[in-house]
């Protein structure tokens, strides 16, 4: 695992003099690496995301024996091989470069936060501001898993996280297991299209189509809100239906125990406001994780001077740098599996090919465009995590309504912003939904699994919310 990557940059001016021509030893290594990856993320991903890029793999070589639009010239093995490992648009390609540095340090961040106790706070809060009302533990578990969402990277993830303690208050008060599960999928779901980090996708957004970070999360931030009020919406609805009471004033956590812990909520604050105010991601983030460990440093001793419990201690901060290591496996895993996908695509040229056969088959219709990328989005999307999905949506989905909308609105020019980026929005978001969409619908599944229902019937009630 250490040495194909060690070859890189012990032969790198020989791999720069030699662009294009892999010598048999470049091969070898080139071929050991790619195997790896795609073990790697088969451990820490699972087996759709291999899947996936194994069929783009043979879609290179079959390209001469496809008919139509799809079809292509077709690469030899070692074009491949070397095109694969051995350039920027492969492997080692904007997705797994854009993972190893801010995502990681973002993860890093979730990571503290977790272990400084901000999740249980979330809920907490969630419980004191929506715990009393009609149907409360549905809407508790919508609140919870949206704050939940702001930091977190995964929408399974997030299911087993707050998952765990709202799935059972939802069926103490009379929600069908099939249903309980279903709000913690969806809410927890939305959470990767929540501003600040959405998952994390927010940054390869900002890395693939130029635009400014804070004007991705700027666009953002309105559809998330609808989806969070929509899925609220059903839950009350659902809550009135079936005549569900919310719990009782003793049941709730207290409001003044939760202002004594408002110090939690410091470092997410500083990272939202360093972001606005134009500091890097990387650096915004560094600045919020030395912020995060300092005021649960200050908090515990302050709790000791009070002969309180201790809730984060000095070896907190060793277990959250091995906790921000285990995260960031299933992403840069799934990245780098996802820079073979990609490689594929600008070798073959597939994204353009599709783009333009789905709008072939729309007949230049918008409406029918969009449905069609929408359903090619959500396929695509089917047990992939987060980064990897945005990647591969934003590759292979994306183009068909970037052509489109050229189409419909010439005087924007090619490259405006006002058509890549809904564009770009467009297929992340169905790539995401897929999280809940049967028949792969591992964010529905996980809350099944804890929920104890039956999980195609979580997934359809996931689906409607």
């Amino acid at each position: 695992g250490a040495l194909t990557p060690m070859y890189i940059i012990g032969a790198y001016s020989e791999l720069v003099k030699r662009a294009g021509m892999p010598t048999p030893l470049d091969i070898v290594v080139g071929v050991v690496g790619i195997l790896l990856v795609l073990e790697a993320a088969r451990r820490v991903v699972g087996i759709p995301i291999v899947a996936i890029a194994g069929l783009f793999i043979v879609y290179a070589f079959l390209g001469p024996w496809i008919p139509g639009r799809l079809g292509h010239r077709g690469a030899d093995f070692e074009t491949l091989v070397g095109h694969l490992f051995f350039t920027t648009e492969g492997i080692f390609g904007i997705p797994l470069g854009v993972s190893s540095t801010f995502i990681f340090l973002f993860i890093l961040f979730g990571a503290y936060l977790e272990k400084t106790g901000l999740g249980q706070y979330f809920i907490d809060l969630s419980n004191a501001l929506a715990g009393r009302s009609m149907g409360g533990p549905a809407k508790v578990a919508v609140l919870s898993s949206g704050l939940m969402g702001m930091v977190s990277g995964s929408s399974v993830a997030n299911v087993v996280g707050t998952g765990s303690f709202t799935i059972p208050m939802m069926k103490k008060l009379g929600y069908k297991p099939e249903f309980a599960g279903a709000v913690e999928a969806t809410a927890s779901t939305g959470g990767q299209l929540m501003p600040p980090i959405m998952g994390a996708a927010a940054f390869l957004m900002a890395e693939f189509t130029e635009i400014p970070y804070a004007r991705i999360i700027g666009a953002a931030v309105i559809p998330a809100l609808l989806y969070y009020f929509g899925v609220w919406a059903g839950v009350h609805l659902e809550a009135k239906r079936l005549g569900l009471r919310g719990m009782t004033k003793d049941e709730l956590p207290k409001l003044k125990d939760l202002w004594q812990k408002a110090y939690l909520v410091i470092p997410l604050g500083a990272i939202v406001w360093l972001l606005v105010t134009g500091y890097t991601p990387m650096r915004a983030a560094l600045v919020a994780i030395v912020l995060s460990i300092a005021t649960a440093l200050l908090a515990s001793g302050a709790n000791l001077l009070l002969k309180r419990p201790v809730e984060f201690k000095p070896v907190d901060i060793v277990k959250g740098l091995e906790a921000g290591g285990r995260g960031v496996l299933g992403v840069l895993a799934a990245t780098a599996c996802a820079g073979i996908i990609i490689g594929v695509v600008t070798q073959t040229g597939l994204g353009l090919k599709l783009g333009s056969s789905l709008v072939a088959l729309a007949d230049g219709k918008l409406f029918l465009t969009l449905v069609f990328t929408m359903v090619t989005s959500i396929i695509l999307g089917m047990g992939v995590p987060t980064t990897a999905n945005y990647v591969i949506t934003s590759t292979i989905a994306a183009p068909a309504i970037i052509i489109i909308l050229r189409q419909v609105y010439p005087e924007l020019g090619p490259y405006a912003p006002m058509i890549v980026l809904p564009a770009h929005m467009f297929a992340f978001y169905f790539g995401i939904i897929a999280d809940v969409t049967p028949p792969v619908a591992l964010a529905a599944f996980a809350g099944a699994g804890i929920a104890k229902g039956n999980p195609m019937k979580t997934g359809v009630n996931a689906t409607k919310l």
